[in-house]
């Protein structure tokens, strides 16, 4: 490892500690006590807070409320960084105080002129797909502090243009095109359930836990099955598979040996949503089974025949 990967290395070593001593970084690094040293010296020149306790028991540590000298990003990563950064621009709302153009003006006064430049022709010929959604989720923040703190929340919720009032416990964020959406379990009835966070118009955070995370998250696909739920199973032609990739839901899992198949299953009620997913392969479907969902697709593929025939 060559000494500036090294020090960046060791930065964020150090950063998740209050104190360390010469020995931690020899054997960490597998190097000599006078390297050790030349190294404390390079990061207090770099600017890191460090300071040293003397004695028996010497140690080193770093000074508190400081903020460390900056991580070294090659250049490549500082533009996977910058680009990453500007995915959060087809958003109306984060789950983060921020305002996407002041984090982009930050972004750029790090950087050389020559740099920005760089970036600014690289936006021209870089085109990412960005479905922009002007709808506002005020309340992001607050269900990633309920998920994180592992806390139930009263929301209230627009369905049908009717305000309903639901208890709930977060345990996932998701966004999907442009549009943000939050999983939980409804505790009146423990089902699981995905509501738009654009909907929700109310919050109320408590204390009372029910779930941890990890048991929500492991019991999420089991909670959304129900009893009556019907399996499926549909064959399609290998290069499809690209559209599988592109899009398909928890429920849903792609087996790729001698045949490609779809295979996964769907509440009572969710047929037609199953119906218009699979209508999407077209001609790249085989079979379908069961014969009840070959049947609905039949029907909605007529249906749709009929009337681009009246216009």
């Amino acid at each position: 490892m060559k000494k500036s990967e090294r020090l960046n290395d060791m930065t964020r070593y150090l950063n998740s500690r209050e104190f360390f001593n010469l020995n931690d970084l020899m054997v960490k690094y597998n190097i000599s006590k006078s390297t050790a040293l030349r190294d404390i010296s390079s990061l207090e020149q770099l600017g890191m807070p460090i300071y040293s306790e003397h004695g028996r028991h010497g140690r080193y540590g770093i000074l508190k409320n400081r903020l460390l000298s900056p991580i070294i990003f090659t250049i490549d990563e500082v533009y996977a960084l910058y680009f990453a950064m500007l995915t959060l621009e087809s958003y109306q709302s984060t789950p983060f105080h921020l305002s996407v153009n002041q984090l982009n003006e930050k972004f750029e006064n790090c950087l050389s002129k020559k740099q920005i430049n760089q970036i600014h022709q690289m936006k021209k010929v870089l085109q990412f797909e960005i479905y922009q959604h002007h709808n506002v989720s005020r309340f992001l923040d607050k269900i990633l502090e309920s998920i994180l703190n592992e806390n139930s929340c009263k929301i209230q919720y627009l369905k049908d243009n009717q305000a309903k009032s639901y208890p709930v416990q977060f345990f996932k964020i998701s966004a999907r095109f442009g549009q943000w959406y939050a999983a939980g379990i409804e505790l009146n009835t423990n089902k699981y359930r995905v509501f738009r966070c654009d909907r929700i118009t109310r919050i109320e955070e408590e204390i009372n836990s029910h779930f941890s995370i990890d048991e929500l998250v492991s019991r999420s696909l089991e909670i959304y099955q129900s009893e009556k739920s019907i399996d499926f199973e549909v064959e399609i032609f290998e290069q499809a598979k690209d559209i599988f990739y592109k899009e398909h839901y928890p429920s849903m899992k792609l087996e790729n040996g001698n045949k490609t198949v779809i295979k996964g299953f769907y509440n009572i009620g969710e047929e037609e949503f199953i119906a218009n997913y699979l209508m999407r392969y077209g001609h790249y479907v085989i079979s379908v089974k069961p014969e009840s969902l070959k049947q609905m697709i039949q029907d909605r593929i007529e249906n749709l025949l009929n009337h681009y025939q009246k216009i």
